[in-house]
């Protein structure tokens, strides 16, 4: 079978013959100016200095120091506070990943690859946790007061993970430094000691996955270098 190419394809092949083989008069065809190379890598600048709508604050003020606060005055909901049924992952990628001048925060959120609620619900009293699969063995008859807390001192423990802000040890702390940011405190990350982690690794994230983000129709935060 024959393909048949556009007009326009072969009218540029065309042109790329004749160019080829110089002018009428059989001189060397003028130099052309090769096209400058796609971007490669990616400053993440921009999206670390985007305002999060209805927060107030950068990108950047959120997850530095990696702690999740919250403003007693206003709405409760990630990322002031966290309740057990908000979308936190897709939130968090939501504002590290796309430019909030195009997309609004919550569009991850809204497609749909995600269960639209927890597979049971959660409980209107304390521990609100949803009840458990199954039917697991109850210590006491009434199972919504009857708990037994430890009372150790923090001696006693070993933190092996830091549960601040989501998504921000497990992505932008690179594989040599978790230990230690682990091991450090809130009070490490405000006064900037893992910036140039967070920034490297988000600028890493960016450089993998800019050209997949584009090809699904959104618009990234970061820009080309």
């Amino acid at each position: 079978m024959v393909s048949r190419l556009p007009s326009i394809a072969l009218s540029v092949i065309c042109l790329a013959a004749v160019a080829g083989c110089g002018g009428e008069d059989g001189s060397a065809p003028p130099p052309t100016t090769p096209p400058p190379p796609s971007a490669t890598s990616f400053s993440v600048t921009p999206c670390l200095n985007q305002i999060v709508p209805g927060t107030g604050s950068t990108v950047a003020g959120l997850v530095v120091p990696d702690t999740v606060t919250i403003n007693l005055n206003a709405p409760s909901g990630f990322p002031n506070g966290r309740r057990l049924e908000d979308p936190v992952i897709d939130l968090t990628f939501a504002v590290i990943f796309l430019n909030l001048d195009v997309h609004p925060v919550d569009t991850l959120v809204k497609l749909p690859l995600n269960p639209a609620t927890n597979d049971r619900p959660f409980r209107a009293d304390f521990p609100y946790l949803a009840l458990p699969q199954g039917n697991p063995p109850l210590s006491g008859s009434d199972t919504a007061t009857n708990f037994s807390f430890v009372d150790q001192p923090l001696s006693a423990y070993t933190r092996v993970d830091r549960m601040g802000m989501p998504a921000i040890s497990p992505a932008l702390v690179g594989g040599p430094l978790k230990n230690p940011f682990n091991d450090k405190d809130p009070a490490n990350d405000a006064a900037g000691e893992f910036v140039g982690e967070f920034t490297t690794q988000l600028e890493l994230l960016h450089n993998g996955l800019r050209d997949d983000l584009v090809a699904a129709g959104f618009t990234p935060c970061s820009i080309p270098r």
